[in-house]
């Protein structure tokens, strides 16, 4: 255990973070403005992207390379993360048992289990077990940058990580990260069409306001800035009081250094949510970030993925089919959500004005997340009437075993590489994460 606690702290060192960041100021836009045609990627865009950018991906990562400032390992800076044993996890799981499992991705699985509190051997407190399937170097990396964003990253609106568990055992190689629970899920899970328990106006707003504080603390308020490379509502879980928080950082990625405007790295995230020009060219800034907000906020206002192949085909893209309808005020009452109740058709047009800016097709035109909270702030401020944020109140509806059907449905022909996850290397020389 000890020789491989050693590897891991030394591959955590190679995870290095930037100082700083290229500050550009937005483009003025008109915010009334509608989502253009070209604001949407195509599913050939996104198959096809440019071949040519392979070579310019692979120097501009090389002359990103220096002058970075390294990021500190577990092992050299002051940490209050626990260290869990494998067998200690293994029993709070009853051996990993199924009736603890509560979710599965492409890193893992994640069970529930409960683990005395650090401070209180007393105490006990709920957490969630997320264990690294056998995934190789990857899930490696993606388990080892977890560690360290949230080693260093703290924050109402980020999920908290309270320790990790690294050793071998008989089964070879045991990664495994320990969360503070979030009970009441993912928004993806109240936003989703069989959920029993839709989200009101009021909770959406907070639901937003909540996302784009995590955001902007990631990009601005640390020492270092952060690019969350899988933001989607899957990845927004709610605590116990109906907070939202950011999770599963196994993809972030830091911003460019002091000088340069972008990081270029290998795609990946989830389709729907990558910003075009991160898709088309592998250039990454914290605009990406923007871009994919803007996206959530109409998964709000709408209730809808942002790609779905259950779905007519005319409306299986959630950015094309809003844009008939976001310009005009009548018109507008078709998108939103059907189960959203009360006067809510005015906030609702302002939120999508905020989401209009976000999905500015270049990029530097796009707002910072800053400026994105205060418009989020404003919107709420002026949404009088909608009522407070109350947890949403259970439903029952019932459903055909047709459109049960329909409903569990996977897309599949849109997804590359494993958990949903849109992976797609520039070429081979591309610079890895160490």
């Amino acid at each position: 255990m000890g020789a491989y606690l050693s590897t891991i702290l030394k591959d955590m060192k190679c995870f290095q973070f930037y100082v700083g960041d290229k500050k550009e100021e937005p483009k003025t836009v008109n915010s009334n403005s509608v989502l253009s045609t070209s604001s949407v990627l195509s599913d050939r865009e996104f198959r096809n992207s440019r071949l040519e950018s392979c070579s310019q991906n692979a120097s501009d990562t090389s002359t990103e390379s220096r002058g970075r400032s390294q990021f500190p390992s577990l092992s050299d800076r002051p940490s209050n993360l626990r260290v869990f044993t494998f067998s200690e996890l293994k029993s709070a799981t009853k051996n990993f048992n199924r009736t603890t499992k509560i979710g599965e991705g492409g890193f893992g699985c994640v069970y529930k289990a409960t683990v005395k509190s650090g401070e209180d051997s007393v105490r006990k407190i709920d957490v969630a077990v997320k264990q690294l399937g056998r995934r190789g170097l990857q899930g490696h990396k993606e388990w080892v940058t977890e560690v360290n964003v949230l080693g260093v990253a703290e924050h109402q609106n980020l999920v908290k990580l309270v320790g990790y568990c690294a050793e071998d055992d008989e089964r070879g190689i045991q990664r495994l990260l320990v969360y503070e629970y979030m009970p009441n899920r993912s928004v993806e899970n109240h936003l989703s069409a069989r959920s029993e328990t839709p989200l009101s106006w009021a909770m959406r707003l907070k639901i937003a306001q909540d996302a784009a504080r995590g955001l902007t603390y990631l990009h601005e308020e640390m020492d270092v800035q952060i690019i969350f490379r899988d933001f989607k509502s899957s990845n927004i879980l709610l605590d116990e009081r109906w907070n939202a928080k950011l999770s599963d950082f196994g993809l972030a990625r830091l911003g460019p250094p002091e000088g340069l405007t972008h990081v270029s790295t290998a795609v990946v995230g989830t389709m729907g949510y990558a910003a075009p020009e991160y898709v088309q060219t592998g250039r990454l800034t914290s605009k990406s970030n923007v871009w994919s907000y803007g996206v959530f906020l109409y998964e709000l206002i709408t209730g809808r993925r942002p790609l779905d192949r259950n779905r007519p085909r005319s409306e299986q893209k959630l950015l094309e089919w809003v844009k008939p309808y976001i310009s005009d005020s009548k018109k507008f009452q078709h998108i939103l959500d059907p189960r959203l109740e009360g006067k809510i058709s005015r906030s609702a047009q302002k939120l999508s004005i905020v989401a209009n800016r976000c999905l500015v097709r270049h990029s530097k035109s796009r707002p910072k997340m800053s400026e994105v909270l205060e418009m989020v702030n404003k919107v709420i401020e002026a949404s009088i009437g909608v009522g407070n944020p109350e947890p949403p109140v259970k439903i029952v509806e019932p459903t055909s075993p047709e459109s049960e059907r329909k409903g569990k449905r996977r897309i599949s022909d849109t997804k590359l590489g494993e958990g949903g996850r849109l992976v797609r290397m520039w070429s081979t020389k591309l610079i890895n994460t160490c």
